[in-house]
C-alpha cells in the first residue's frame, strides 16, 4: 500500500501539515475527509491551530462525534455555550471520565470550596515551628482552629494541599503554594470545568466498544474496552511550539520495520553539516538512503553526487530516509492514522526520556513507551510481523480502531481531583475568554 508524498519544488515549499483545511458547511467540528487512504509518512515539524484548541476536538470521521456532542451542540461560538454546570451526564451517556470529573469536583467543593477564602499575605516561605500573624492567616485559610503556631497539623493540611494541586508536596508554603491558596478555590472549580467540557468530547462506552485516549496533559496512552480502562502507559507528546492537536481519528494500519524519512529541515539543519563535516561514511554507517523526491517512484541517488554544502545552504534539496533498525528514530513499529495534521503513533529507541519523565519534547506525534502492548491491543493479541527486517511492510488492523487525542489538566482521583501542569497555556487563555461563563457554572453548582 502506497504512501503519497509531497512532491518536491523549487523555492519555499508549504508541507500538508502548515495549511489548515477550511471546514465544510455544516458541522464546526466535522473535518474535511483525509487526502487519500493513507497519512503523510513525514514526521510533522509545525502544526496549524486546531478550531479551538482549549476545549473542542476535531474529528477527523464523522461517526467518531459522540452524541453528546451532537445534541449539546458543537462550541464554536464559545461565549455563548453552556457550560457543564448542567448535569449532562443525568440525560445524555458520557464518557467514564466525564462522570468521574464531575464527581471529583463536587468533592472538590466539599473539601476545599467550603474553608475561609482569605488571602495569606506575602512574605518569605512559612515551614514548621514558625509563628506569626502571618501564620494564622493560613491557619484561617485552611480551616484550622486558632492559634498562630506552624505545627504538625497545619503542616499535614499543607502538604493535602500541595498534593492535590500540583505542588511539590513537601508542607513548606512557599510563594506557589501561597499563590494557589489565593487564587481560591472557585478559580480550581473553573479549571474543573473546562477539563469536564473536555471530557465531554469523549465517547461513551456503547459509542465506542474499544478504543485509545492519548492524553497530552498527562503525558499518558490508555487503552479502553466496554467503557473499561484496560491498560496504560507513559507517551512522548509534542512541546508547546508543536503541540499534539486535540482530534480523533480511526488507526487503520500499523508500519512494521518503518523508514525513517527524515525531515527537510533536519536535512538542511542537522544531517546535512555532518556529512559536509565526516563525509559520506556518516550516512553509509547509519543506513541512510538518498533519493530523488517523496514520490512513490523515487530512485536512488549515489550520494557522493550530491553537492551537500548546496543542500545546506537551501540550494539544493534532496531526501533522506533511514533504513529500518532498531536505532531508527520510529522505532520497529508505526500505528497510522489518516488526517491532515501528519499526526501517527510510533516506537522510540530513546527510552531514557520515558525514565526521566521527559514527555513533552516531540514534534506533534506521539511516541510509545511499549509498542508492543499497543499493537496487541489493536490487533486482538498479536503482534505483526515484517517479512524483511530491512523492508517496510504495511499490515492493516483486523478493524479500525478509534484513537481520540485529548488535553487533560485536571485528573479525577479516588478522594477527588488532580491538578496538572498546564504545559500548552490552554486554560488560562480559556479562563481569560470565558471566565464569566465559567464563574456561573460554578455558582449553579453549589
Amino acid at each position: 500500500m502506497a504512501q503519497p508524498q509531497p512532491a518536491v519544488q523549487s523555492g519555499p515549499v508549504a508541507e500538508p501539515w502548515m495549511a489548515q483545511p477550511q471546514a465544510p458547511a455544516g458541522q464546526p467540528w466535522q473535518s474535511p475527509a483525509a487526502q487519500g487512504s493513507k497519512a503523510p509518512a513525514l514526521e510533522p515539524i509545525d502544526l496549524p491551530p486546531a478550531i479551538e484548541q482549549g476545549v473542542d476536538m476535531i474529528y477527523i470521521d464523522e461517526g467518531l462525534v459522540p452524541k453528546a456532542v451532537h445534541d449539546n451542540g458543537p462550541m464554536a461560538d464559545m461565549a455563548n455555550a453552556a457550560w457543564s454546570g448542567a448535569p449532562v451526564d443525568l440525560f445524555t451517556s458520557v464518557n467514564p471520565i466525564y462522570t468521574d470529573l464531575r464527581r471529583g469536583l463536587i468533592k472538590y467543593q466539599q473539601r476545599w470550596g467550603d474553608l475561609p477564602q482569605l488571602p495569606v499575605p506575602e512574605g518569605p516561605t512559612l515551614k514548621p515551628g514558625m509563628s506569626g500573624d502571618r501564620v494564622a492567616a493560613l491557619r484561617t485559610r485552611l480551616g484550622l482552629s486558632g492559634g498562630d503556631s506552624y505545627d504538625t497539623v497545619l503542616a499535614a493540611n499543607v502538604k493535602e494541599f500541595q498534593d492535590v494541586h500540583g505542588l511539590k508536596a513537601d508542607g513548606i508554603a512557599g510563594s506557589g503554594t501561597i499563590d494557589a491558596l489565593n487564587r481560591g478555590a472557585q478559580y480550581y472549580e473553573q479549571l474543573i470545568i473546562i477539563n469536564m467540557e473536555r471530557a465531554k468530547r469523549l465517547p461513551a462506552p456503547e459509542e465506542q466498544s474499544k478504543y485509545l485516549l492519548v492524553d497530552a496533559g498527562d503525558a499518558r496512552l490508555s487503552m479502553w474496552q466496554n467503557g473499561r480502562k484496560v491498560d496504560e502507559m507513559k507517551v512522548i507528546v509534542g512541546k508547546a511550539e508543536t503541540a499534539t492537536p486535540m482530534m480523533a481519528a480511526y488507526i487503520k494500519y500499523a508500519s512494521v520495520n518503518p523508514y525513517w524519512n527524515v525531515p527537510p529541515e533536519l536535512v538542511r539543519n542537522l544531517v546535512g553539516p555532518r556529512i559536509v563535516k565526516q563525509g559520506i561514511s556518516y550516512l553509509t554507517v547509519r543506513e541512510y538512503q538518498v533519493m530523488t523526491d517523496y514520490s512513490d517512484d523515487a530512485k536512488l541517488i549515489d550520494p557522493s553526487t550530491v553537492d551537500w554544502q548546496a543542500v545546506v545552504d537551501g540550494r539544493e534539496d534532496v531526501r533522506l530516509r533511514r533504513l529500518p533498525s532498531p536505532a531508527n528514530s520510529m522505532g520497529m513499529m508505526k500505528f497510522m492514522l489518516p488526517n491532515y495534521f501528519g499526526i501517527y503513533l510510533h516506537d522510540s529507541p530513546e527510552k531514557d526520556h520515558f525514565t526521566k519523565n521527559e514527555l513533552w519534547i516531540s514534534n506533534g506525534c506521539v511516541r510509545l513507551e511499549d509498542y508492543k502492548r499497543v499493537a496487541k491491543f489493536l490487533f486482538d493479541g498479536v503482534i505483526p510481523k515484517g517479512d524483511d527486517p530491512k523492508v517496510e511492510k504495511e499490515v492493516d488492523l483486523p478493524k479500525p480502531i478509534p484513537v481520540y487525542m485529548t488535553y487533560l489538566t485536571v485528573q479525577p482521583t479516588a478522594d477527588g481531583v488532580r491538578f496538572l501542569e498546564d504545559h500548552y497555556g490552554r486554560d488560562a487563555h480559556l479562563m481569560e475568554r470565558f471566565g464569566t461563563q465559567l464563574l456561573a457554572a460554578v455558582r449553579g453548582l453549589k
